[in-house]
């Protein structure tokens, strides 16, 4: 745990005691800050008060006696409306921050010049994210992981002289970070997400600028008007940028012309890395993504030999294109995390023959938006609510069954792909849905589907 120690002996008031509130409140705690928290749970409330957390109703309190409101990036800050607590704080002028604004604050207190890298975009940036802590690791250095790819970022190692710091970050914790400052900012992409909590996409962006805008080296990918704006702007403004491509070459930056990755400088270019063969970077999401790793790495002091080695040796993310069997020229790819249409179109993109495990709870728009990758799919597995809708998207377009469980799909996937005589192929669980009717989530769906795999005889399992 990072122990808070900025706000030592000063008055903290919290709402949201989920995972990483009740995380950032135990930290606020230990650092000795006076903090008064709250949530509308009470059973969330109730395992506060047993965690040595003081609790109180925030309607209350007198807000003029605090000097921060630590709110939860899960609540409301200005869309639809902002929450009741964040409209008392603004009455009091009080500022109102989260939990990397937070961590932020520490490391410039305890270690300013420890290396961090934080990463942010639409898509992406969890696989970003744990390929750059892999590359480090990998290299031998002390790397901490952490923010929205799971692990709170206040549960981390303090900060000291030769930590590195890998931080995923959503926008609504980058709505709550105003001083946030990496050694090296990512922003990969930016497409229309979350405009029920931002309200127009102008908004949106301009809050995933910010993370760039702060950074010592800013790392942008220049593939959307959006973010091709933001690396001029922030170019302009005095910060390093280093662009980065999947479909432009670059006179300047690092780009992607298939599986390879370049490096230009003044309008030369040279080879850094070819991708392939490494079965966990397939696709031009995952250049996009190594390119983004590459500029981050070599900016904080990482040696090239080590970044092609981190890149061939990584094992991916879990529950995303995650190969996790191989039987003769079948490979079993776990792709639980794709939870909608446009999440599962990169996997789908990056196998020629598939046999495809899909449904779920349907999302809006159903599977539509995938008939360009129809034509890869070489026989469709439907489960769950989304079985029926889908069976009718892919009509005659695509051979399906309607498998109803996954255990069911899989075998027959699985059957069917090792009778195929056309070349090599993927059993892929890719639903296009969320899992809620039939799983509590989508690492315990894609938990189960690699345990079904595992079942299977003669399946040498990669994971």
């Amino acid at each position: 745990m990072i122990a808070v120690s900025t706000f030592r002996g000063r008055k903290v008031a919290l709402f949201g005691l989920g995972g990483s509130g009740l995380a950032t409140a135990e930290a606020l705690v230990a650092g000795g800050a006076d903090v008064t928290a709250w949530d509308d749970n009470p059973d969330s409330v109730a395992k506060a008060g047993e965690a040595g957390v003081p609790t109180a109703d925030l309607h209350g309190i007198d807000w003029r006696a605090y000097a921060a409101f630590v709110l939860s990036p899960g609540v409301p800050l200005t869309h639809p409306k902002p929450h009741w607590t964040v409209d008392l704080a603004h009455a009091a002028g009080v500022e109102i921050i989260g939990d990397v604004e937070l961590f932020v604050r520490e490391r410039r207190a305890q270690a300013p010049d420890c290396p961090f890298i934080a990463i942010t975009g639409t898509n992406g940036k969890s696989t970003t994210t744990a390929l750059i802590a892999h590359i480090l690791r990998e290299s031998g250095r002390d790397t901490q992981l952490g923010g929205n790819i799971g692990t709170a970022v206040l549960t981390l190692g303090s900060p000291k002289a030769g930590r590195f710091y890998v931080v995923e970050c959503s926008s609504y914790q980058i709505d709550l970070a105003p001083t946030l400052n990496p050694t090296a900012g990512i922003l990969l992409n930016l497409t229309p997400d979350h405009l029920d909590r931002h309200g127009t996409m102008q908004h949106y962006a301009d809050i995933k600028e910010r993370l760039v805008a702060g950074s010592g080296t800013a790392i942008v990918g220049v593939d959307d008007s959006f973010c091709a704006l933001i690396a001029d702007r922030v170019e302009r403004a005095g910060t390093k940028v280093v662009r980065i491509s999947r479909r432009h070459v670059l006179a300047d930056g690092i780009y992607a012309e298939g599986s390879r990755i370049l490096q230009a400088q003044g309008g030369t270019s040279r080879l850094f890395v070819d991708l392939d063969g490494i079965q966990t970077l397939r696709g031009g999401h995952n250049a996009q993504n190594a390119a983004a790793a590459i500029a981050a790495c070599l900016s904080v002091g990482v040696s090239e030999d080590e970044i092609r080695q981190g890149l061939t040796s990584f094992p991916g993310l879990k529950h995303r294109m995650q190969p996790v069997g191989r039987k003769g020229a079948v490979v079993f790819v776990n792709d639980s995390k794709a939870t909608n249409a446009d999440a599962a179109a990169p996997a789908l993109s990056s196998y020629e023959r598939i046999y495809w495990i899909a449904g779920g709870l349907p999302k809006e728009g159903g599977i539509t938006s995938l008939s360009p990758f129809f034509p890869k799919i070489v026989k469709a597995y439907l489960i769950g609510e989304a079985a029926p809708a889908f069976a009718a998207t892919l009509g005659e377009a695509v051979p399906f069954e309607i498998s109803g469980t996954l255990e069911k799909a899989v075998a027959h996937a699985a059957a069917d792909a090792e009778g195929d005589d056309k070349g090599a192929s993927a059993v892929m669980l890719s639903p296009a849905c969320a899992s809620f009717d039939q799983y509590k989530n989508f690492e315990i769906r894609g938990d189960a589907f690699v345990g079904h795999v595992k079942a299977l005889q003669g399946v040498t399992m990669l994971i």
